[in-house]
Protein backbone atom coordinates (compact mmCIF):
# COMPACT_ATOMS: atom_id res chain seq x y z
CA UNK A 1 0.00 0.00 0.00
CA UNK A 2 1.28 3.43 -0.93
CA UNK A 3 2.22 5.72 1.94
CA UNK A 4 -0.35 8.48 2.63
CA UNK A 5 1.07 11.81 3.89
CA UNK A 6 0.01 13.00 7.32
CA UNK A 7 -2.84 15.52 7.22
CA UNK A 8 -2.11 18.35 9.65
CA UNK A 9 -5.26 19.68 11.27
CA UNK A 10 -5.18 23.48 11.31
CA UNK A 11 -6.78 25.49 14.08
CA UNK A 12 -9.87 27.31 12.88
CA UNK A 13 -9.91 31.06 13.46
CA UNK A 14 -13.01 32.48 15.11
CA UNK A 15 -15.06 34.38 12.57
CA UNK A 16 -17.79 36.95 13.01
CA UNK A 17 -20.39 35.76 10.53
CA UNK A 18 -22.67 38.68 11.35
CA UNK A 19 -20.25 41.29 10.05
CA UNK A 20 -18.09 39.18 7.77
CA UNK A 21 -19.80 40.06 4.52
CA UNK A 22 -19.83 43.77 5.32
CA UNK A 23 -16.17 43.81 6.24
CA UNK A 24 -15.28 41.96 3.06
CA UNK A 25 -17.18 44.56 1.03
CA UNK A 26 -15.42 47.56 2.58
CA UNK A 27 -12.06 45.80 2.37
CA UNK A 28 -12.55 45.77 -1.40
CA UNK A 29 -11.55 49.45 -1.33
CA UNK A 30 -7.89 48.61 -1.86
CA UNK A 31 -4.80 50.09 -3.47
CA UNK A 32 -4.72 53.34 -1.44
CA UNK A 33 -3.09 56.26 -3.20
CA UNK A 34 -1.73 58.96 -0.89
CA UNK A 35 -1.55 62.45 -2.38
CA UNK A 36 0.27 65.10 -0.38
CA UNK A 37 -1.13 68.62 -0.26
CA UNK A 38 0.48 71.61 1.41
CA UNK A 39 -2.28 72.32 3.95
CA UNK A 40 -5.07 70.47 5.79
CA UNK A 41 -7.74 69.13 3.44
CA UNK A 42 -11.04 70.57 4.65
CA UNK A 43 -13.47 69.35 1.99
CA UNK A 44 -13.94 66.58 -0.59
CA UNK A 45 -16.97 66.47 -2.88
CA UNK A 46 -17.80 64.11 -5.76
CA UNK A 47 -19.67 65.27 -8.84
CA UNK A 48 -23.08 63.53 -8.99
CA UNK A 49 -22.72 63.18 -12.77
CA UNK A 50 -20.28 60.96 -14.62
CA UNK A 51 -17.29 60.64 -14.74
CA UNK A 52 -17.69 61.62 -11.06
CA UNK A 53 -14.76 63.99 -10.77
CA UNK A 54 -14.15 65.22 -7.26
CA UNK A 55 -13.22 68.61 -5.80
CA UNK A 56 -10.56 68.78 -3.09
CA UNK A 57 -10.30 71.98 -1.05
CA UNK A 58 -7.02 72.81 0.69
CA UNK A 59 -5.31 76.12 1.47
CA UNK A 60 -6.17 78.77 -1.15
CA UNK A 61 -7.27 76.48 -3.95
CA UNK A 62 -9.83 73.95 -5.11
CA UNK A 63 -8.45 71.13 -7.25
CA UNK A 64 -10.51 68.88 -9.52
CA UNK A 65 -9.30 65.27 -9.72
CA UNK A 66 -10.08 62.59 -12.31
CA UNK A 67 -11.03 59.38 -10.44
CA UNK A 68 -9.59 57.04 -13.09
CA UNK A 69 -6.08 58.47 -13.05
CA UNK A 70 -6.03 60.36 -9.71
CA UNK A 71 -4.55 63.27 -11.66
CA UNK A 72 -5.43 66.94 -11.21
CA UNK A 73 -7.41 68.14 -14.22
CA UNK A 74 -8.21 71.66 -13.02
CA UNK A 75 -6.88 73.98 -10.32
CA UNK A 76 -9.01 76.91 -9.14
CA UNK A 77 -6.89 79.31 -7.12
CA UNK A 78 -8.61 82.68 -7.53
CA UNK A 79 -9.16 83.19 -3.81
CA UNK A 80 -7.94 86.05 -1.63
CA UNK A 81 -7.74 83.85 1.46
CA UNK A 82 -8.19 80.21 2.55
CA UNK A 83 -10.78 78.44 0.37
CA UNK A 84 -13.63 76.45 1.90
CA UNK A 85 -16.15 73.81 0.87
CA UNK A 86 -15.61 73.44 -2.88
CA UNK A 87 -18.73 71.69 -4.24
CA UNK A 88 -19.69 70.58 -7.76
CA UNK A 89 -23.20 71.07 -9.13
CA UNK A 90 -25.42 68.16 -10.18
CA UNK A 91 -24.57 68.54 -13.88
CA UNK A 92 -20.84 68.70 -13.17
CA UNK A 93 -20.38 72.06 -14.91
CA UNK A 94 -20.12 74.55 -12.03
CA UNK A 95 -18.15 74.76 -8.79
CA UNK A 96 -19.05 76.90 -5.79
CA UNK A 97 -16.66 77.72 -2.95
CA UNK A 98 -16.36 80.14 -0.06
CA UNK A 99 -13.29 81.66 1.56
CA UNK A 100 -12.15 83.30 4.79
CA UNK A 101 -12.83 86.81 3.47
CA UNK A 102 -16.56 86.07 3.35
CA UNK A 103 -16.84 85.73 -0.44
CA UNK A 104 -18.86 83.04 -2.18
CA UNK A 105 -17.76 82.44 -5.77
CA UNK A 106 -19.23 80.34 -8.57
CA UNK A 107 -16.77 79.02 -11.19
CA UNK A 108 -17.03 77.32 -14.54
CA UNK A 109 -15.33 73.98 -13.97
CA UNK A 110 -13.75 73.85 -17.45
CA UNK A 111 -12.58 77.44 -18.01
CA UNK A 112 -12.15 78.18 -14.26
CA UNK A 113 -13.70 81.60 -14.90
CA UNK A 114 -15.53 83.36 -12.06
CA UNK A 115 -19.19 83.48 -13.10
CA UNK A 116 -20.71 84.98 -9.95
CA UNK A 117 -19.40 86.64 -6.79
CA UNK A 118 -21.69 86.74 -3.75
CA UNK A 119 -20.26 89.09 -1.12
CA UNK A 120 -22.87 89.64 1.59
CA UNK A 121 -21.13 87.72 4.39
CA UNK A 122 -18.84 89.60 6.77
CA UNK A 123 -16.81 86.67 8.11
CA UNK A 124 -15.41 83.37 6.76
CA UNK A 125 -17.81 81.13 4.86
CA UNK A 126 -17.26 77.46 5.74
CA UNK A 127 -20.20 75.92 3.86
CA UNK A 128 -21.22 76.38 0.21
CA UNK A 129 -23.47 73.86 -1.56
CA UNK A 130 -25.75 73.76 -4.57
CA UNK A 131 -29.37 72.83 -4.02
CA UNK A 132 -30.14 69.39 -5.44
CA UNK A 133 -33.70 70.22 -6.50
CA UNK A 134 -33.06 73.89 -7.44
CA UNK A 135 -29.68 73.95 -9.26
CA UNK A 136 -29.71 77.76 -9.55
CA UNK A 137 -29.70 78.19 -5.76
CA UNK A 138 -26.71 78.04 -3.42
CA UNK A 139 -26.53 77.60 0.35
CA UNK A 140 -23.88 79.44 2.36
CA UNK A 141 -23.16 79.24 6.10
CA UNK A 142 -20.81 81.74 7.74
CA UNK A 143 -18.99 82.59 10.94
CA UNK A 144 -21.10 85.77 11.07
CA UNK A 145 -23.87 83.43 12.41
CA UNK A 146 -26.04 83.81 9.28
CA UNK A 147 -27.29 81.25 6.79
CA UNK A 148 -28.22 82.39 3.28
CA UNK A 149 -29.90 80.95 0.22
CA UNK A 150 -28.70 82.66 -2.98
CA UNK A 151 -30.21 82.93 -6.43
CA UNK A 152 -27.13 82.52 -8.63
CA UNK A 153 -28.38 84.14 -11.89
CA UNK A 154 -29.43 87.38 -10.15
CA UNK A 155 -26.73 87.29 -7.41
CA UNK A 156 -29.36 88.08 -4.76
CA UNK A 157 -30.33 86.42 -1.50
CA UNK A 158 -33.57 84.47 -1.47
CA UNK A 159 -33.59 83.87 2.29
CA UNK A 160 -31.43 84.90 5.26
CA UNK A 161 -31.62 83.10 8.59
CA UNK A 162 -30.21 84.77 11.72
CA UNK A 163 -31.36 82.48 14.55
CA UNK A 164 -27.93 81.05 15.35
CA UNK A 165 -25.79 82.86 17.92
CA UNK A 166 -22.35 81.45 17.03
CA UNK A 167 -20.33 80.17 14.05
CA UNK A 168 -22.32 78.10 11.55
CA UNK A 169 -19.90 75.47 10.27
CA UNK A 170 -22.27 72.90 8.71
CA UNK A 171 -25.45 72.91 6.65
CA UNK A 172 -27.44 71.15 3.94
CA UNK A 173 -30.48 71.80 1.77
CA UNK A 174 -32.97 68.93 1.91
CA UNK A 175 -32.93 66.52 -1.03
CA UNK A 176 -36.70 66.02 -0.73
CA UNK A 177 -37.83 69.66 -0.24
CA UNK A 178 -35.81 72.64 -1.57
CA UNK A 179 -37.38 74.93 1.05
CA UNK A 180 -35.92 73.09 4.06
CA UNK A 181 -32.40 73.81 5.32
CA UNK A 182 -30.64 71.88 8.09
CA UNK A 183 -27.78 73.68 9.89
CA UNK A 184 -25.43 73.06 12.81
CA UNK A 185 -23.68 75.74 14.83
CA UNK A 186 -21.09 76.26 17.52
CA UNK A 187 -23.97 77.46 19.73
CA UNK A 188 -24.61 73.70 20.23
CA UNK A 189 -27.91 73.69 18.32
CA UNK A 190 -29.15 72.03 15.16
CA UNK A 191 -31.90 73.95 13.37
CA UNK A 192 -34.30 73.19 10.57
CA UNK A 193 -35.19 76.37 8.64
CA UNK A 194 -38.07 76.85 6.20
CA UNK A 195 -37.56 79.34 3.36
CA UNK A 196 -41.32 79.85 3.02
CA UNK A 197 -41.70 81.19 6.55
CA UNK A 198 -38.15 82.48 6.95
CA UNK A 199 -38.07 81.03 10.45
CA UNK A 200 -36.43 78.22 12.41
CA UNK A 201 -39.14 75.56 12.58
CA UNK A 202 -37.30 72.98 14.72
CA UNK A 203 -34.49 73.52 17.22
CA UNK A 204 -32.54 70.45 18.34
CA UNK A 205 -30.05 70.44 21.19
CA UNK A 206 -31.78 72.87 23.52
CA UNK A 207 -33.86 72.42 26.69
CA UNK A 208 -33.96 68.88 28.04
CA UNK A 209 -32.74 67.10 24.92
CA UNK A 210 -29.11 67.45 25.94
CA UNK A 211 -27.66 68.17 29.36
CA UNK A 212 -26.37 71.75 29.49
CA UNK A 213 -23.05 70.61 30.96
CA UNK A 214 -22.36 68.35 27.98
CA UNK A 215 -23.20 70.77 25.16
CA UNK A 216 -20.49 70.90 22.53
CA UNK A 217 -20.12 72.74 19.19
CA UNK A 218 -21.95 71.02 16.33
CA UNK A 219 -19.34 70.10 13.72
CA UNK A 220 -21.43 68.33 11.06
CA UNK A 221 -25.05 67.73 10.10
CA UNK A 222 -26.53 65.32 7.57
CA UNK A 223 -30.12 64.72 6.48
CA UNK A 224 -31.48 61.46 5.12
CA UNK A 225 -32.72 61.67 1.50
CA UNK A 226 -36.28 61.13 2.75
CA UNK A 227 -36.03 64.30 4.85
CA UNK A 228 -37.52 62.63 7.93
CA UNK A 229 -34.36 61.95 9.98
CA UNK A 230 -31.25 64.07 10.60
CA UNK A 231 -27.81 63.35 12.03
CA UNK A 232 -25.44 65.66 13.87
CA UNK A 233 -22.01 65.34 15.43
CA UNK A 234 -20.86 67.27 18.51
CA UNK A 235 -17.60 66.17 20.04
CA UNK A 236 -17.32 62.36 19.79
CA UNK A 237 -21.11 61.89 19.93
CA UNK A 238 -23.35 61.37 16.89
CA UNK A 239 -27.05 62.02 17.49
CA UNK A 240 -30.02 60.89 15.44
CA UNK A 241 -32.99 63.29 15.30
CA UNK A 242 -36.55 62.40 14.30
CA UNK A 243 -37.77 65.45 12.35
CA UNK A 244 -41.30 64.08 12.01
CA UNK A 245 -41.57 63.91 15.80
CA UNK A 246 -40.49 67.54 16.15
CA UNK A 247 -36.76 66.99 16.48
CA UNK A 248 -36.70 64.30 19.17
CA UNK A 249 -33.33 62.62 19.78
CA UNK A 250 -33.88 58.91 19.18
CA UNK A 251 -30.30 57.65 19.31
CA UNK A 252 -26.85 58.73 20.49
CA UNK A 253 -23.75 56.96 19.12
CA UNK A 254 -20.44 57.15 20.97
CA UNK A 255 -18.05 54.87 19.09
CA UNK A 256 -15.33 57.49 18.46
CA UNK A 257 -12.78 58.70 20.97
CA UNK A 258 -12.40 62.23 19.63
CA UNK A 259 -14.43 64.84 17.75
CA UNK A 260 -16.36 63.53 14.75
CA UNK A 261 -15.56 65.85 11.83
CA UNK A 262 -17.17 64.11 8.83
CA UNK A 263 -20.50 62.43 8.03
CA UNK A 264 -21.46 60.82 4.73
CA UNK A 265 -23.84 58.25 3.23
CA UNK A 266 -23.14 55.59 0.64
CA UNK A 267 -25.04 55.71 -2.66
CA UNK A 268 -28.35 54.39 -1.30
CA UNK A 269 -28.07 55.83 2.25
CA UNK A 270 -28.00 52.33 3.71
CA UNK A 271 -24.62 52.90 5.37
CA UNK A 272 -23.36 55.86 7.37
CA UNK A 273 -19.64 56.72 7.26
CA UNK A 274 -18.08 58.83 10.00
CA UNK A 275 -14.58 60.30 10.26
CA UNK A 276 -12.95 61.60 13.42
CA UNK A 277 -9.86 63.24 14.84
CA UNK A 278 -9.05 59.85 16.41
CA UNK A 279 -7.80 58.82 12.92
CA UNK A 280 -10.64 56.35 12.45
CA UNK A 281 -13.40 56.01 9.87
CA UNK A 282 -16.34 53.87 10.94
CA UNK A 283 -19.17 52.40 8.88
CA UNK A 284 -22.62 52.00 10.45
CA UNK A 285 -25.64 50.03 9.33
CA UNK A 286 -28.41 52.65 9.53
CA UNK A 287 -31.07 50.02 10.30
CA UNK A 288 -29.38 49.17 13.61
CA UNK A 289 -26.72 51.90 13.96
CA UNK A 290 -24.16 49.20 14.71
CA UNK A 291 -20.53 49.57 13.59
CA UNK A 292 -19.91 47.04 10.82
CA UNK A 293 -16.43 48.10 9.72
CA UNK A 294 -13.56 50.29 10.90
CA UNK A 295 -10.67 51.83 8.95
CA UNK A 296 -7.58 53.35 10.54
CA UNK A 297 -5.69 56.26 8.94
CA UNK A 298 -2.28 57.83 9.65
CA UNK A 299 -3.64 61.27 10.65
CA UNK A 300 -6.84 62.90 11.98
CA UNK A 301 -9.73 62.85 9.48
CA UNK A 302 -11.24 66.19 8.44
CA UNK A 303 -13.48 65.12 5.53
CA UNK A 304 -14.55 62.06 3.54
CA UNK A 305 -16.65 61.17 0.51
CA UNK A 306 -17.65 58.11 -1.49
CA UNK A 307 -18.34 58.27 -5.21
CA UNK A 308 -21.97 57.82 -6.41
CA UNK A 309 -21.01 54.58 -8.20
CA UNK A 310 -19.17 53.38 -5.06
CA UNK A 311 -15.90 52.74 -6.85
CA UNK A 312 -13.81 55.35 -5.02
CA UNK A 313 -13.50 56.29 -1.36
CA UNK A 314 -11.63 59.51 -0.50
CA UNK A 315 -10.57 60.92 2.87
CA UNK A 316 -8.78 64.19 3.65
CA UNK A 317 -6.52 64.53 6.68
CA UNK A 318 -5.19 67.30 8.88
CA UNK A 319 -1.58 66.78 7.77
CA UNK A 320 -2.48 67.51 4.14
CA UNK A 321 -2.68 63.88 3.02
CA UNK A 322 -5.42 62.80 0.62
CA UNK A 323 -6.17 59.08 0.71
CA UNK A 324 -7.90 57.59 -2.36
CA UNK A 325 -9.07 53.98 -2.26
CA UNK A 326 -10.77 52.20 -5.13
CA UNK A 327 -12.60 48.95 -5.67
CA UNK A 328 -13.92 46.95 -8.60
CA UNK A 329 -16.21 48.91 -10.88
CA UNK A 330 -19.81 47.81 -11.41
CA UNK A 331 -21.20 47.86 -14.93
CA UNK A 332 -24.75 48.94 -15.75
CA UNK A 333 -26.03 45.34 -15.88
CA UNK A 334 -24.77 44.60 -12.37
CA UNK A 335 -21.64 42.67 -13.40
CA UNK A 336 -18.32 43.44 -11.81
CA UNK A 337 -15.54 44.77 -13.99
CA UNK A 338 -12.03 45.13 -12.56
CA UNK A 339 -10.29 48.45 -12.90
CA UNK A 340 -7.88 47.69 -15.75
CA UNK A 341 -5.74 49.94 -17.81
CA UNK A 342 -4.28 49.62 -21.31
CA UNK A 343 -1.51 47.07 -21.67
CA UNK A 344 -2.49 45.18 -18.54
CA UNK A 345 -5.88 44.35 -20.04
CA UNK A 346 -4.23 43.15 -23.25
CA UNK A 347 -1.84 41.06 -21.20
CA UNK A 348 -4.76 39.27 -19.55
CA UNK A 349 -6.02 38.30 -23.03
CA UNK A 350 -9.59 39.48 -22.51
CA UNK A 351 -12.07 40.61 -25.11
CA UNK A 352 -15.08 42.90 -24.64
CA UNK A 353 -18.48 41.90 -25.93
CA UNK A 354 -21.14 44.61 -25.88
CA UNK A 355 -24.50 43.35 -24.67
CA UNK A 356 -27.06 46.18 -24.54
CA UNK A 357 -25.72 48.76 -22.14
CA UNK A 358 -23.53 46.36 -20.19
CA UNK A 359 -20.07 45.06 -20.92
CA UNK A 360 -19.12 41.41 -20.49
CA UNK A 361 -15.48 40.40 -20.26
CA UNK A 362 -14.72 36.99 -21.80
CA UNK A 363 -11.42 35.18 -21.61
CA UNK A 364 -10.04 33.96 -24.92
CA UNK A 365 -9.49 30.19 -24.86
CA UNK A 366 -6.26 28.80 -26.25
CA UNK A 367 -6.64 26.36 -29.18
CA UNK A 368 -5.42 22.76 -28.71
CA UNK A 369 -2.22 21.85 -30.45
CA UNK A 370 -1.61 18.69 -32.52
CA UNK A 371 -3.93 16.26 -34.26
CA UNK A 372 -7.33 15.35 -32.85
CA UNK A 373 -6.59 11.61 -33.14
CA UNK A 374 -3.22 11.94 -31.50
CA UNK A 375 -2.84 10.04 -28.23
CA UNK A 376 -1.40 12.28 -25.56
CA UNK A 377 0.13 10.89 -22.38
CA UNK A 378 0.19 13.35 -19.48
CA UNK A 379 2.91 13.07 -16.90
CA UNK A 380 1.76 12.84 -13.30
CA UNK A 381 3.42 15.17 -10.88
CA UNK A 382 4.73 13.27 -7.88
CA UNK A 383 4.05 15.06 -4.62
CA UNK A 384 7.18 15.60 -2.59
CA UNK A 385 6.97 14.35 0.97
CA UNK A 386 7.87 16.57 3.87
CA UNK A 387 10.79 15.61 6.06
CA UNK A 388 8.68 14.12 8.84
CA UNK A 389 6.66 12.10 6.29
CA UNK A 390 9.86 10.60 4.90
CA UNK A 391 10.90 9.58 8.41
CA UNK A 392 7.48 8.16 9.24
CA UNK A 393 7.55 6.20 6.01
CA UNK A 394 10.80 4.60 7.23
CA UNK A 395 9.23 3.91 10.68
CA UNK A 396 11.60 6.41 12.35
CA UNK A 397 9.02 7.86 14.71
CA UNK A 398 11.43 9.55 17.14
CA UNK A 399 13.29 11.28 14.35
CA UNK A 400 10.00 12.46 12.80
CA UNK A 401 8.95 14.00 16.12
CA UNK A 402 12.35 15.66 16.48
CA UNK A 403 11.97 17.10 12.97
CA UNK A 404 8.61 18.67 13.77
CA UNK A 405 9.79 20.09 17.10
CA UNK A 406 12.98 21.42 15.53
CA UNK A 407 10.94 23.31 12.90
CA UNK A 408 8.56 24.72 15.53
CA UNK A 409 11.50 25.85 17.66
CA UNK A 410 13.03 27.62 14.65
CA UNK A 411 9.85 29.66 14.12
CA UNK A 412 9.33 30.48 17.79
CA UNK A 413 12.91 31.30 18.79
CA UNK A 414 13.91 34.99 18.82
CA UNK A 415 16.13 36.11 15.96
Amino acid sequence: MEYQPVVVQGRLRPSNSKHGAESRYWRQFKHPVFIKEYAPITSVHFSPSKPHRYAVTAATRVQIYAPRTQKITKTISRFKDVARSGSIRQDGKLVVAGDDTGLVQVFDINSRAILRTLDSHKQPVHVTKFSTLSPTQVLSCSDDTTVKIWDVPSQTTVSTFTSHTDYVRSGQISCSNPNLVLTGSYDSTVRLFDCRSGQSEIVMGESSNINATTKLPVEQVLMFPSGTVALSSAGPIIRVWDLVAGGRCIRALSNHQKTVTALAFDSNAGRLLTGSLDQMIKVYDVSTYKVIHTMRYPAPILCLAISPDETHFVAGMSDGTLSVRRQQMKTTNGAVEPLRFGAYESFLGTSSLSLGQGIVREKTKSKPLGSVDELRVESRRVKRLKEYDKLLKSFKYSAALDSVLRKAWTFCSPS
